[in-house]
C-alpha cells in the first residue's frame, strides 16, 4: 500500500469522486446484518475525508445515499437515516478542526426532516472551512440532475432570457447540482464492481477510474493514496495523442 510520502504533491487532482460499495456483503461476510456494514463504514469515510483533505484535495464527493436506494427494505432505510444524522452529528466537530467545509448534493427534500435539520445545520457551521470541501450525495442520480438541470435551462428559454442556440455545455454545467465545481479527476470505486451507478454521469465524463476489490468498510487512508499514486502515472489525454500533449 502506498504511503502519503510516496504521492506527487504537485499531480494532486482537485476533486475526487468516490462509489463507496460492499458494506452489505461485508457484514454478511462477518454474520450480521447489513445495517452493521453500514455503522462499520464510518471509520472508512473518517479515513478518506482526512487523507483527501491531507493530501490536498480540493473536493471530495462521497455517494452517500443514491435514488435507487429509496427501494431498499423500509427498515434498513430507516436505520440508514438515522445513522446519518449520528454520524453528521458525531464528524461536524471534525470537520471543523481540520477546515473541511461541509455540502449536499441531491434531492435532499426527500430526507426525513431530522436528517435535513442536522445536516443543514452542519453546512451552516463548517461554511468557512478552506482545506477540502467535502460532498455528501443524498438521495442523488445522475439522470436527475441532468433532468433538472435540462428543467431549468428550459425555464430560462421560456422566459427569454436564453435563446436555444446560446445553449453550450458550459449553460448545462451550470445548472447541474455540482455548478461551480471542477468535475472529478478521479473516481474511486470499491467492491470490484465495474460501472457508475448513475453517479455524476455528465461529470464523469474524462474521469480517471480506479476500481478495488475491497470492500467499503475495510478502506484506510492508505488505499486512497493508492488510488492517488495510480491516478499520478496515468496520461490523461482528453482526446488528444500523446504527442500533442508533448508539443504542448
Amino acid at each position: 500500500m502506498a504511503a502519503r510520502s510516496e504521492i506527487d504533491s504537485q499531480n494532486i487532482p482537485a476533486h475526487v469522486a468516490v462509489i463507496m460499495d460492499g458494506n452489505g456483503r461485508w457484514a454478511k461476510q462477518k454474520g450480521g446484518l447489513r445495517i452493521f456494514g453500514h455503522q462499520s463504514a464510518i471509520t472508512a469515510v473518517r479515513e478518506t475525508v482526512e487523507a483527501a483533505a491531507e493530501a490536498g484535495v480540493k473536493y471530495l464527493t462521497l455517494y452517500a445515499f443514491s435514488t435507487e436506494n429509496w427501494s431498499r427494505p423500509a427498515h434498513e432505510v430507516m436505520a440508514l437515516m438515522q445513522l446519518l444524522v449520528h454520524t453528521i452529528r458525531q464528524e461536524t466537530s471534525t470537520l471543523l478542526k481540520n477546515s473541511i467545509r461541509l455540502q449536499a448534493i441531491g434531492q435532499i427534500e426527500n430526507l426525513p426532516a431530522s436528517c435535513q435539520k442536522e445536516l443543514a445545520e452542519a453546512i451552516e457551521l463548517t461554511k468557512d472551512g478552506t482545506r477540502t470541501t467535502l460532498l455528501l450525495a443524498l438521495s442523488y442520480s445522475g439522470r436527475w440532475d441532468l433532468t433538472q438541470a435540462s428543467r431549468q435551462v428550459a425555464m430560462e428559454v421560456a422566459a427569454g432570457r436564453l435563446q436555444p442556440d446560446q445553449i453550450t455545455e458550459a449553460t448545462v454545467a451550470g445548472f447541474l447540482s455540482t455548478a461551480g465545481i471542477p468535475d472529478p479527476e478521479l473516481l474511486i470505486r470499491t467492491s470490484g464492481e465495474q460501472r457508475i451507478s448513475n453517479f455524476l454521469l455528465w461529470q464523469l465524463a474524462y474521469t480517471e477510474l480506479f476500481i478495488t476489490d475491497l470492500l467499503w468498510p475495510d478502506f484506510r487512508r492508505e488505499h486512497f493514496y493508492d488510488a492517488l499514486r495510480a491516478y499520478q502515472q496515468r496520461e490523461r489525454r482528453f482526446g488528444k495523442t500523446s504527442e500533442q500533449l508533448t508539443v504542448s
